[in-house]
């Protein structure tokens, strides 16, 4: 069995397995020079490690800081004077400025003091005042607007109120239709009603072009009912670009409709 013991008679002290002299039985002494320089790196990078730490945190907490509920309300304050009269706005208009409860505290605040007007639930508009009709409302595309928000949503006009966009019918439903690719609901605003309708892909497929009041113009009149009469008078009302659309657009259309939107872009039958 191997034995760390040794035969030579050595000075107490570390030995080293190395050789049987007493001179190679002792370990070397680490230099203390490399011993100084090893110890200072540490405290180097020890040393960079406290001060850098800190102040990454420290600057990762001042980015964090949310707005003042006064710095809020005055921006919110300044983006409603500069937009354009009649606008409709909602909470999600004003979420790049605060925190949403910071921004239903402002507009609560507002609203009572008669800067803005709640029109709905989650809608509000700056009162406007007609020297004869009286207070007005805001127009059904303002409040479409603010409900489809910054891009969350698409809407689509239709039934009876395409038809009166495209100018096909004069009187202006009490109920305005608008399909979605959001969830459905209805919204009161004096006393018109605006209902929001989910629906398929496909249906949305042409929504915000012109393309899709057409199909929703002419689905609401029904193929017995579209006439040569209807055909001219979309004729006469769209520009050669708005019939270049329909053109492109044909093949996404059930297929009556389709044939119709190819009648209409002709400049004759």
């Amino acid at each position: 069995m191997f034995s760390l013991r040794s035969n030579v008679a050595c000075p107490a002290g570390p030995v080293s397995l190395r050789s049987p002299n007493c001179n190679s039985l002792r370990s070397p002494k680490p230099h203390k020079s490399s011993f100084r320089i090893a110890l200072s790196e540490k405290r180097a990078i020890f040393s960079d490690m406290r001060t850098t730490s800190p102040s990454a945190g420290r600057s990762r907490t001042a980015q964090q800081t949310p707005p003042s509920q006064g710095s809020v309300d005055a921006a919110i304050r300044a983006e409603i004077a500069a937009s354009k009269a009649g606008k409709v706005f909602s909470p999600v208009d004003f979420l790049h400025l605060g925190s949403r409860a910071a921004v239903d505290k402002v507009l609560s605040r507002l609203t009572a003091t008669g800067t803005l007007r709640r029109v709905a639930r989650g809608l509000y508009d700056v009162p406007r005042t007609h020297a004869i009709l009286g207070p007005l409302l805001p127009s059904a595309d303002d409040i479409a607007k603010a409900i489809a928000g910054k891009g969350s949503l698409r809407l689509q006009p239709s039934g009876a109120y395409a038809a009166n966009l495209l100018g096909l019918t004069e009187q202006v439903p009490m109920k305005l239709a608008f399909l979605t690719d959001g969830v459905s609901r209805t919204v009161h605003i004096g006393n018109q009603s605006i209902l929001l309708k989910h629906t398929t892909p496909r249906n949305m497929a042409t929504a915000g072009r012109i393309s899709g009041l057409v199909i929703q113009a002419l689905r609401h009149f029904k193929q017995a009912h579209i006439d040569d009469q209807v055909v001219a008078k979309l004729r006469a009302r769209l520009t050669a670009e708005d019939k270049a659309v329909l053109l492109a657009d044909a093949s996404l259309a059930p297929v009556w409709i389709a044939d119709v939107m190819r009648r209409i872009a002709q400049d004759k039958d």
